[in-house]
């Protein structure tokens, strides 16, 4: 009761990395909260990613096990995920801005009749103060990226419970606990839950496309936005990417533009980078942007507007046009070779 319960996601390779991310930020908070960190996992013979899941600060992991449930579909997801929780009344309900994520959590809000926060980046605990002076303690403040101008919003639900957010991957460290607990492993006989109307939709084949990147883990990222002009300029940034050994990524203007594919798409509604090296090219620099990649290291920017808000962002600047740039940094970089 008034536990933080994580959802925890799987794949082919185990663990997905939002999971251990969630539960390392999870267990910070409920340090702050002085409550107990529950993870949840739903699937085959999940059991075995109990121990992985205590290194990393569980007190609890609810395997919810079924064979029906080794691959994801939403209807009986739904259903063991919001009885477990229905009973276990967690004050806070985590679960990562994935694809499943993002389809799940807010039926689940749903069922549960609370609010819910997408694609947070950040997790805070802090009193709330309502219009009418109520106080309320140890709220979670669920910060996203606003739709609309260059700034941040923080959410607040003080009357409802759970607290509801999903967080987008990568933007939360995913450290072992220095103090790894004994916790404790509740197997959960799914079908007990599980009605027959849950399998209205069965999966009959399920095909996973090959990523062509590998952004998420890039030392070096070469991200390109609206300022590069055409598709044919950001054969260039590979050409760059190619002498510098790193990845190529865009911003959503770009690919809405047709320059890049939607894979490589950086920020609010794509993947987020923490590389050691991050250019930026023609790349304006709005939140929706730089909420995928704030987390870099050093910061290069290339515009030709002196003001552009990521010039104010990087640590360093160069003022110049895309093409010419880069077409110069390719000369150098090749002379070298």
């Amino acid at each position: 009761m008034d536990n933080i319960i994580v959802f925890c996601e799987t794949d082919e390779c185990g663990l997905c990395d939002i999971s251990l991310e969630l539960v390392t930020k999870g267990r910070r908070l409920a340090a702050q909260l002085s409550c107990g960190i529950d993870a949840i996992v739903v699937g085959e013979h999940v059991g075995q990613y109990s121990s992985e899941l205590f290194r990393y600060g569980a007190d609890t992991v609810f395997c919810i096990e079924d064979a029906r449930l080794k691959e994801y579909s939403t209807l009986p997801y739904v259903r063991v995920i919001t009885a477990l929780l229905k009973e276990q009344k967690p004050q806070i309900f985590l679960a990562g801005a994935t694809n499943i994520g993002r389809d799940l959590a807010p039926r689940i809000a749903a069922e549960l009749k609370c609010g819910i926060t997408a694609d947070c980046t950040d997790l805070q605990i802090a009193d709330y103060t309502d219009a009418e002076g109520k106080t309320y303690e140890n709220i979670l403040y669920q910060i996203r990226p606003n739709f609309v101008g260059n700034q941040l919003t923080t959410i607040a639900s003080p009357k409802h419970r759970p607290q509801m957010a999903t967080i987008r991957e990568g933007v939360m460290s995913k450290e072992p606990s220095e103090h790894p607990k004994q916790g404790k492993t509740v197997e959960i006989n799914a079908a007990n839950i599980l009605k027959d109307e849950d399998f209205a939709v069965s999966i009959i084949e399920r095909c996973i496309e090959n990523k062509p990147c590998n952004l998420k883990d890039a030392k070096v990222v070469i991200a390109g936005g609206y300022g590069v002009g055409s598709r044919e300029n950001f054969e260039l940034l590979y050409k760059l990417a190619g002498l510098l050994h790193a990845e190529v990524g865009a911003t959503r203007a770009a690919v809405d533009a047709g320059y890049a594919d939607h894979s490589t798409m950086i920020g609010q509604t794509g993947l987020t980078v923490k590389p050691k090296l991050y250019i930026a090219v023609g790349i304006s620099g709005q939140v929706q942007h730089t909420v995928g990649m704030d987390k870099a290291d050093t910061v290069v920017s290339i515009n030709i507007d002196a003001d552009a808000p990521m010039n104010k962002f990087a640590n360093y600047v160069i003022v110049g046009d895309a093409r010419e740039t880069v077409t110069k940094l390719i000369e150098q970089l090749s002379s070298k070779q």
